[in-house]
């Protein structure tokens, strides 16, 4: 510690001073909007122990899970780096892509397999669940 993350171009930085809660895999449809078409995986932090430096700019959505949703994102490269559910504020989602050290924890389970593509690849050695599963905290 701390973990560090930040955007393609350089002008978001974050410091995390915690470990990670936990890692999802996300299949669904949003996820794969901000996937490029593929899932998403997503670090879970304490809200309170993460701090960014350069401008975020937030995308405001629901879920698929009805989550009323704010996605950041770097307004000059678009790399994605954070989700936070406004029902669970004390909890900071980055993709792991975002992470310095992108192999920091990688995903305990795969969310919203239901709404993969037919092509996806599923990593058996992990639990799937077909639609959102409890929240971590």
């Amino acid at each position: 510690m701390p973990h560090n993350a930040g955007c393609l171009c350089g002008a978001v930085r974050i410091t995390i001073d915690a470990d990670p809660l936990a890692a999802r895999m996300c299949w669904c449809r949003l996820c794969q909007y901000l996937g490029g078409g593929s899932a998403t995986v997503n670090v879970c932090f304490p809200t309170d122990h993460v701090a960014t430096t350069g401008e975020v700019r937030w995308h405001d959505s629901v879920a698929d899970s009805g989550n009323a949703m704010k996605r950041g994102f770097c307004p000059t490269c678009g790399t994605p780096l954070f989700s936070m559910a406004e029902s669970r504020p004390h909890l900071t989602f980055i993709r792991a892509g975002a992470l310095d050290n992108s192999s920091l924890i990688g995903p305990q389970a795969e969310i919203w397999t239901d709404a993969a593509p037919d092509w996806a690849h599923h990593d058996p050695d992990l639990p799937h669940y077909p639609a959102q599963i409890p929240p971590v905290a």
